[in-house]
């Protein structure tokens, strides 16, 4: 049956026509077709703030001073005004759509970071329930402090890390969370993950992760640390045992990290270290049934490497061989462990990638992926068939797990089944790109491959100098036609905003 793409003729369609089950949604999404910011201001006049993300919701845009010090957070509105002509759409914009303000209400400016720390401006995450943001502060970090307290050696040293439970609707601090001397990498919530009310959150330095609950109340509760012990009690189990308290001597200071430790007690490994050795140990076990083969195969896979899958440790895996551990929080079992260059775990991303995405918020079970996408899944099999080695593409694709939280726009227009893009200038993934003068085009998908609306950052007119390098971010809220633009130089210039949204 022949169906027109406008709206008037979607709504009636809506009336007359019931969506398959699980599908209503999805039909729903496609009115964005129509609904596209179409109009771009070029160049408005706004503060100079560095803008961080909308909130999942789309009820605050959220930002931070450019000294790092303050919080500002902004309400979407919509421009408004009144023209005498009966065609307002011919009609020139009023000089104050020039404004910021004319499209984001100010909320308030709230103070975040002592004197010595700084807003950590690539981290932020939001609490959709209970309309909650956390953000994080710290000092500068030293890659030459000792290696004290059982931190482990070659890891760098922050000061003081503080995290800022905050109440976006008025801006009131709930609770902080202090660590000290310690290394949590925040960029891009690396080190920091959310799941409904629980926050992990990595430590590097002391090979730690600490999760907490946050409470309807605003109040962060210690729920577990796992790493050195892996069960609550374990700690109470060691120190009730005379020979283990003579051997072990943990003495927690502040936040659990700093451990006033005997010589001894370096030969004992931590809790999670050992859950792990018996896993790989177990597995080899079983891989032969023959008692003289089992003891070689373990002889040449388990005792030969004892040291290296000791020396195995939580960090940048940039440049050092990798590994995945899955772990049972509940039972404290490792349940599988992988290489980063196992085939066995691409084909489960490849087929599952939704499942490795951690998230209970509705707004993000739509975010485009290969395993619910089939045009995001013919891409990836394109660029695995243009792949030099399986191999390398394999590392190559595994190098983005585990996924980052909230690191994904779940804005419609970066919804593969409607629109095309080119993925090297933007896509749903909360990363600077490097800027280009041409317009970036957003493509009908089942409309025959119409140009719906282009996003183009930077000057109107192109930039003067095109020998400096630029990079661009753009933030889509996630239910509106809305949408900024923001492109920056690498020498602390202002940068150049641009406004684009559906007139």
């Amino acid at each position: 049956m022949f169906r027109r793409n406008n709206v008037t003729a979607r709504i009636f369609e809506r009336q007359i026509r019931t969506p398959a089950p699980g599908t209503s949604i999805h039909c729903a999404r496609r009115f964005y077709e129509n609904l596209v910011p179409s109009c771009t201001i070029y160049d408005v006049e706004c503060p100079d703030h560095s803008f961080r993300k909308f909130t999942d919701d789309g009820q605050y845009l959220i930002s931070f001073s450019r000294n790092h010090q303050d919080l500002i957070v902004y309400r979407p509105t919509w421009l408004t005004f009144s023209c005498k002509d009966e065609d307002c759409d011919t009609h020139d914009l009023p000089l104050k759509s020039k404004r910021f303000e004319s499209f984001f209400t100010q909320l308030y400016c709230v103070p975040l970071a002592s004197s010595s720390e700084f807003i950590c401006k690539d981290f932020f995450l939001y609490i959709e329930s209970n309309q909650f943001g956390l953000f994080a502060t710290s000092t500068t970090q030293s890659h030459d402090a000792p290696a004290a307290g059982g931190a482990i050696p070659g890891i760098p040293c922050i000061e003081k890390i503080t995290f800022h439970l905050l109440r976006l609707e008025d801006g009131v601090i709930l609770d902080e969370r202090v660590f000290r001397n310690d290394y949590v990498n925040v960029a891009h919530s690396m080190g920091v993950f959310l799941y409904d009310d629980l926050l992990a959150i990595v430590s590097l330095r002391y090979q730690t992760i600490h999760i907490l609950q946050i409470r309807d109340s605003g109040n962060l509760v210690d729920v577990r640390a796992i790493g050195e012990f892996c069960r609550e009690d374990d700690e109470l189990f060691l120190n009730s045992n005379p020979l283990a308290s003579i051997i072990v001597a943990v003495n927690h200071v502040g936040n659990g990290l700093h451990h006033n430790q005997s010589i001894l007690e370096s030969s004992f490994l931590s809790g999670i270290k050992q859950r792990l050795l018996s896993f790989i140990f177990s597995g080899i076990w079983t891989e032969e049934t023959d008692q003289t083969l089992r003891i070689q195969c373990l002889k040449k896979k388990f005792y030969y490497h004892f040291q290296d899958y000791v020396d195995l440790m939580s960090r940048s895996a940039d440049h050092h061989p990798a590994f995945f551990a899955v772990y049972n929080m509940e039972t404290t079992e490792v349940v599988a462990f992988y290489q980063n260059s196992a085939e066995e775990l691409y084909f489960l991303f490849e087929q599952f990638c939704d499942h490795f995405h951690a998230t209970s918020s509705l707004s993000t079970t739509f975010i485009t992926s290969h395993s619910n996408n089939i045009y995001a899944l013919e891409q990836l099999r394109c660029n695995k068939s243009k792949a030099n080695g399986l191999p390398q593409f394999v590392k190559k694709m595994l190098a983005s797990l585990p996924f980052n939280c909230q690191s994904q726009s779940p804005s419609p227009y970066f919804d593969q089944s409607l629109f095309r893009y080119d993925e090297k200038l933007i896509s749903a993934t909360d990363r600077h790109r490097q800027s280009t003068d041409h317009p970036i085009k957003f493509i009908a998908r089942r409309q025959q491959g119409s140009l719906k609306f282009k996003i183009k950052p930077g000057p109107e007119a192109g930039s003067i100098d095109s020998r400096t390098k630029k990079i661009s971010s753009f933030l889509f809220h996630p239910i509106l036609p809305l949408a900024l633009s923001i492109q920056q130089t690498l020498y602390l210039q202002p940068s150049v905003v641009n406004i684009h949204f559906r007139r």
